[in-house]
């Protein structure tokens, strides 16, 4: 069977919707370009990214028309094994003969795709549950066959009511059952991606394309590209990423942000595809399709999420690996035992408990307990406006003690409004404003969008810069109009050699109220400061009040002036704060932090922050901050609200609690399941386990696992 192990980020386009990779939910490194069953554990492929709208499984049906057309042929073996002899059918060998007429096909014919894979999974030197099963069945069956036409190889002590006891009833029941829990499973298992399925559903079939000649069509969202105009009407929802060049509306952005209001939108501002336009008709220019869109890269992400492993899966896949072998030796010792031991019947019930011991051993439940959690949890928390990197995010997101928070978009708004110039002698408040601007044309802060902007609607003519370094996190420089500048905090200033005292008394009264304060260096020589105010998000403080009552430490750690830091700490009863931080800086706190034992998250949503969120035990990226932010992070909060970190905690507790019951519940399974198949209690209650109650045993098992999986949908978030 092909397969692939590569890792490498699978891009999908949303407007296409389709995809024809599939994998493993088990072992996601599985990677093949058609449905099929997996090489290492033998369970049934799923597409890496569900199909929108398509709901044909085609091993569903498979394994169902195999279960209803077998279902009568199990029901009249089982009967007629259990009843026969009472009501004298048939003659004893009669029976058996009947019996094989009818158990056959269910075993042979239904059973079939149960043995490929078991046959496979020897073949690969994989074994697994279908190995099991196989193993189980063909004992039963093949004895039975033996049973039925060279009765005479066996010892009278075999025969009972004049005939050889048989089990073809067992091995039909056997598959039966395994078909009825296979199809549960699949079903259950297809729930799990109802979450990238609504997101898939979130994106429009067509789009109004508007023609160099002013005709519009409308034409499948696939066929837009980078640059086309597109008309948005009342109602309609957005097709593609890109900006307004015409009209004003609001637009419903619920779909990524989960805020019910809608936003307003004018010429020049963001669009996000799958957004909803609400009342007025807008006219805009595509600027990324297919997977370059926002609405597809979350489905990425929730998808890539969904195939990752957890820290807990590596126990399992460790005793997983050895699991399947010493299950074979219980079942083979538990054979001869009961043969050696002397009883009349002594190898009849050795090899019906080897049966039983083989078909309720489920690695398949052990396997499952924690792709199930990740699959159901990522889903939700997309849905939520959090998006997990991979499933160790979801394991560590309970474990924090410590949040180091950038301030600037992160505690704040993020979008500064700039206030105010002050000059030093000889420097004029227009002429700093606009070196300010120039040089700050190239910065994604949003401090420096905050100067660029004033200095728009003063109508100051921007200059191109010569030069422009940015790599420093505590401010940029380069040469504009011929003139070397550097625009930055204090921390760069005494890099560049360049005094602040003159200006040390404003800009301090300024911090005081919570103000952020740029100074600009001209050729070595300061020039004066720029104070842009950045307000306080709404919901920061009531989010830090909460985390500190989960008993999470909060820290700030931000590249602004200590000052500013102190006051918005201080309103948002921050404790511990650290200003004037290069990216190093806060780079070292975090490791320090974990050096003393803390677990530690880092949230931030700038260029300066990658390297703390990279660092940290988990990374948090404000979905409104930069790329190189969420990049770097292994949590996004797409709505860029601290909130978002307490509904994530929240499910990452409940994610955590609902694998261990898995594993737990796989572990305990086992280790009651196994021995009490081997007969162990048979000597104070007389009964054996019939491999038929096996069978029962081992399709709830994995079922179970499942569906248990399935109440974090409705996990308190």
């Amino acid at each position: 069977m092909p397969h692939t192990t590569d890792h490498a980020h699978h891009r999908i386009s949303v407007a296409e919707g389709i995809t024809t990779e599939y994998t493993c939910p088990m072992h996601p490194e599985i990677r093949q370009p058609g449905p099929g069953s997996c090489p290492k554990c033998g369970m049934t492929l799923e597409p890496v990214l569900p199909i929108q709208g398509e709901e044909d499984n085609a091993e569903l049906k498979q394994l169902s028309r195999r279960f209803w057309w077998s279902l009568p042929l199990t029901v009249i073996v089982t009967v007629l094994a259990m009843a026969g002899h009472s009501f004298s059918l048939f003659h004893a060998n009669t029976q058996n003969l009947v019996e094989f007429l009818l158990g056959t096909p269910v075993v042979l014919w239904a059973g079939w795709p149960f043995f490929s894979r078991g046959l496979a999974s020897v073949r690969q030197r994989n074994p697994n549950m279908w190995t099991l099963i196989s193993l189980g069945t063909s004992a039963a069956y093949l004895y039975s066959v033996c049973a039925t036409f060279w009765p005479g190889m066996f010892p009278s002590t075999f025969m009972k009511e004049g005939r050889i006891g048989v089990y073809f009833e067992a091995a039909a029941v056997i598959i039966s059952l395994t078909l009825l829990g296979q199809m549960l499973e699949l079903k259950a298992r297809s729930q799990t991606s109802a979450a990238i399925k609504s997101l898939l559903g979130l994106s429009p079939k067509t789009a109004r394309r508007i023609s160099a000649d002013g005709q519009e069509h409308d034409v499948p969202l696939a066929h837009v590209h980078q640059g086309d105009r597109l008309r948005i009407r009342p109602g309609e929802k957005v097709p593609v990423d890109g900006s307004v060049l015409e009209g004003e509306s609001a637009v419903d952005e619920s779909m990524l942000t989960g805020e019910p209001v809608p936003v307003s939108k004018h010429v020049g501002d963001s669009l996000i595809g799958a957004t909803i336009n609400t009342h007025g008709s807008l006219v805009m220019i595509a600027q990324k399709v297919g997977a370059e869109t926002v609405l597809s890269q979350i489905v990425q992400m929730v998808a890539q999420a969904q195939r990752s492993k957890a820290p807990l899966q590596r126990l399992a896949d460790v005793i997983a690996g050895y699991f399947v072998m010493a299950v074979i030796a219980v079942a083979a010792l538990t054979f001869v035992g009961w043969g050696l031991s002397g009883m009349e019947r002594g190898w009849i019930f050795g090899l019906i408990n080897a049966v039983a011991v083989l078909i309720i051993a489920c690695p398949c439940a052990l396997g499952l307990a924690t792709p199930m959690s990740i699959m159901v949890s990522t889903g939700k928390a997309a849905g939520m406006g959090v998006l997990f990197r991979d499933a160790g995010a979801i394991e560590n997101l309970c474990k924090i003690d410590t949040l180091i928070v950038d301030k600037t978009g992160t505690l704040t708004e993020g979008r500064p409004v700039f206030h105010s110039v002050q000059t030093t002698q000889g420097f004029d408040t227009r002429q700093v404003l606009l070196w300010a601007a120039s040089l700050d044309q190239g910065s994604e802060h949003p401090l420096a969008q905050a100067i660029v902007e004033q200095a728009r609607k003063e109508n100051l003519d921007l200059i191109k810069p010569d030069a422009f370094d940015s790599g420093s996190g505590i401010g940029v420089s380069g040469l504009v109009d011929g003139k070397r500048l550097h625009l930055g905090n204090s921390v760069l200033m005494r890099t560049a050699h360049v005094g602040v005292t003159s200006l040390q008394q404003q800009a301090e009264q300024l911090r005081s109220q919570g103000i952020s304060i740029v100074y600009l260096a001209v050729d070595g020589a300061l020039a004066g400061l720029l104070a842009v105010s950045d307000p306080i998000k709404p919901t920061a403080g009531e989010a830090i009040r909460q985390l500190k009552a989960h008993g999470i430490k909060i820290i700030m750690a931000t590249g602004d002036g200590l000052t500013t830091a102190r006051a918005v700490a201080k309103e948002l009863d921050i404790e511990e704060v650290h200003g004037e931080v290069k990216p190093e800086d806060k780079e070292r706190l975090v490791a320090d932090l974990q050096q003393y034992g803390h677990q530690v998250a880092m949230v931030g949503d700038g260029i300066n922050d990658a390297p703390a969120l990279a660092r940290a035990h988990v990374g948090i990226a404000m979905g409104t901050g930069t790329d190189v932010a969420m990049n770097s992070a292994q949590l996004t909060l797409v709505k860029g609200d601290l909130m978002g970190i307490l509904r994530a905690r929240t499910l990452s507790v409940a994610t955590v609690r609902n694998m261990r019951q898995n594993l737990g519940f796989a572990f305990v399974y086992n280790a009651m399941g196994i021995p009490l198949a081997a007969g162990l209690l048979y000597p104070l209650t007389g009964h054996l386990l019939s491999p038929m109650v096996a069978a029962v045993a081992m399709s709830i098992s994995s079922a179970s696992v499942v569906f248990n999986a399935l109440r974090l949908r409705n996990a308190p978030a």
